[in-house]
């Protein structure tokens, strides 16, 4: 998503990343069974410490939109954590002296407890006493209602929303909200989890434009929006009446630097406390110096070229075969990657539940690629675009190592750089023939991987991928509640895929995030999403 594109995300939470445009600034002056839970467990803890500022240096652009029912980038992302709750979130866990982010595990948030229906489709949470959104309002079942009336209607936040076959949410009392499901999903609660079923403040928004809360916020979150220049920055600034702890800082400024260079700089300087995508080449260099901390956490996001089968030659099976077949792999994760990588096997992370890499014949082979070549008529090689997004350095390092290589088959590949808005129209909009692309799976598993990504209707299929097959297979796992049953069907799918070969595989690649030494708190979520209520100095 993805950060990062939702459907990704879901860049996604492929992708990554990804869908909506950019908006204007809002101040331009200025798990399934019998589950009960009963704790919030992710608390922000102690007093705000007052005048502390973080400062964030994003490289995907300074967010898409504030409204949470549409995000689809992982700086929108972010916000919507900010500003929004759920109602059950991410946990988090020690490890080896170290707090982690534990997305296939939830807690409660704005519920407190919740119950599950023997047949698995009836969910029944009870809202906790004291959440009051920003406005002052409590935070009840109205509120609750009216947000997911409302997200099903979103483009983003619809997609999921079908996804999660919600058939109805009803209010039982004030306190107390029912779901019910069309069929058994394993994945429900992790949905919920997501920022795209951010909870809204009816009376801030219901009787505004329907675009209001693209540049305002109507949330009960740790923060509250004070500014925003989608070309350059947002602030945000503590919630000091928030329900579970206020911040520990009193304001976060997120900062659109594009070149790495410049946040690497901004980073040693102490000008920004936190950079984002620091390019693998510099991990070693940044390493050695006293001031930085450099985190690099295997994640689930993955990197592939994307094949559009409606444009010549990719409508060519034997042609995406052969593109396969050039891909070296170990070459892209040494000269790339710097090794701050994995091979990429299959459609899905090999991090992901059920994956597999059978069926996976590809490895580098050029003169397998020739005769493939030959066989779809094309022996004297072809002339294509390959569409890379300017704000990925590794985009475009991927980009001149292929170019080089598909040379050997006869391929010329002209590399069409563009800034990310422009990238994000094409490939949204399916007009890109080829194109380089990143994702990762807000939710870790097969389902919400493909239901974004290979499903026909998906909203991040961004080939234009259209497998009845996948589909079909897709379709009967989402509603298999049978684990070993389900398994083999998502491993059905990654093989098909895989023999559609609508993407070239290329690699799993870590998140590179360069922090201060001052600054405390960061929580790496293999989401890739930084939720800024535990940031402090």
């Amino acid at each position: 998503m993805k950060k990062s594109n939702l459907f990704i995300l879901i860049s996604a939470l492929l992708v990554l990343a990804l869908a909506s445009g950019c908006a204007q600034s809002s101040n331009p002056k200025g798990a399934a069974g019998n589950n009960t839970a009963t704790k919030a467990e992710n608390s922000t803890g102690a007093d705000s410490a007052a005048g502390k500022t973080i400062t964030i240096a994003y490289s995907q652009g300074a967010g898409q939109t504030m409204d949470p029912h549409e995000a689809a980038d992982l700086t929108s992302a972010s916000y919507a954590f900010a500003l929004y709750d759920t109602l059950v979130t991410s946990a988090t866990e020690e490890v080896d002296g170290k707090t982690v982010g534990r997305t296939d595990k939830v807690v409660p948030s704005l519920a407190e407890s919740w119950k599950v229906s023997d047949d698995l489709t009836t969910y029944t949470f009870t809202l906790r006493d004291g959440a009051k959104f920003q406005s002052g309002n409590p935070v009840n079942a109205d509120a609750v209602v009216y947000s997911f009336e409302r997200v099903k209607t979103k483009g983003e936040g619809g997609s999921l929303y079908k996804l999660s076959n919600i058939q109805s949410v009803t209010k039982i009392d004030d306190k107390t909200v029912e779901f019910k499901l069309g069929a058994p999903n394993h994945l429900f609660l992790k949905y919920l989890a997501t920022f795209t079923f951010s909870i809204v403040d009816p009376s801030v928004a219901k009787d505004q434009p329907e675009d209001y809360l693209t540049q305002h916020s109507a949330g009960s979150g740790a923060f509250k929006l004070e500014k925003w220049d989608p070309a350059t920055e947002a602030v945000f600034v503590a919630n000091k009446d928030y329900w579970n702890g206020a911040p520990k800082v009193d304001k976060v400024i997120v900062k659109y630097v594009a070149e790495a260079s410049n946040r690497e700089m901004f980073l040693e300087k102490g000008e920004v406390d936190v950079a984002l995508d620091i390019p693998a080449k510099d991990v070693e260099s940044l390493s050695k110096k006293d001031n930085i901390t450099i985190s690099s956490e295997s994640s689930n996001r993955i990197v592939y070229l994307g094949m559009n089968a409606n444009f010549k030659p990719f409508d060519q099976l034997k042609v995406r075969q052969a593109i396969n077949y050039v891909i070296d792999q170990n070459k892209l994760i040494q000269d790339v990657a710097f090794g701050q990588a994995s091979p990429l096997k299959s459609s899905i992370s090999s991090k992901s539940p059920d994956f597999t890499a059978e069926g996976n014949e590809y490895e580098y082979n050029p003169e397998k690629a020739k005769a493939l070549m030959k066989e779809a008529g094309y022996e004297n090689g072809f002339t294509f675009d390959l569409t890379v997004n300017s704000s990925t350095q590794d985009y475009e390092d991927i980009a001149v190592l292929l170019k080089a290589e598909l040379e050997k088959i006869g391929v010329t590949l002209n590399i069409n750089k563009v800034a990310p808005a422009q990238y994000r129209e094409l490939i949204n909009n399916k007009k890109a023939a080829a194109f380089l692309g990143k994702y990762t799976s807000l939710v870790n598993d097969p389902s919400y991987h493909y239901g974004f990504l290979l499903d026909s209707k998906g909203a991040s299929n961004y080939t234009g991928y259209n497998s009845k097959i996948v589909d079909d297979l897709l379709a009967q796992a989402n509603v298999e509640p049978d684990d070993a049953k389900r398994s083999e069907l998502y491993k059905q799918v990654q093989k098909q895929v895989t023999a559609d070969s609508p993407w070239a595989y290329l690699y799993e690649s870590n998140l590179i995030v360069g922090i201060s030494k001052g600054v405390n708190g960061y929580i790496f979520y293999p989401d890739e999403i930084i939720r800024f209520s535990s940031l402090y100095k």
